[in-house]
């Protein structure tokens, strides 16, 4: 024995003085084959109003009113 401790695991290392402990990381979320999407309506739309759907050759339109009801049209 050399009378070293072994290094501890970088996910057990304790943080350094003064520094934040880093985030713990959620496990990337799993989808059953034919499970649908789910896509948050801030991130789809952004600060805009109304986005396009391209669907199929078809053009869309989906339209946020002032009551935040959705309203999509051909």
């Amino acid at each position: 024995m050399s009378g070293e401790l072994p290094k501890p695991r970088p996910e057990f290392a304790s943080p350094r003085a003064g520094a934040a402990p880093a985030p713990l990381q959620a496990p990337a979320p799993t989808r059953r084959a034919g499970a649908p999407v789910c896509i948050d309506s801030a991130q789809l739309f952004g600060s805009a109003t109304e986005v396009q759907i391209s669907h199929r050759g078809a053009l869309y339109r989906l339209k946020q009113t002032a009551l935040g009801k959705l309203i999509l049209t051909k």
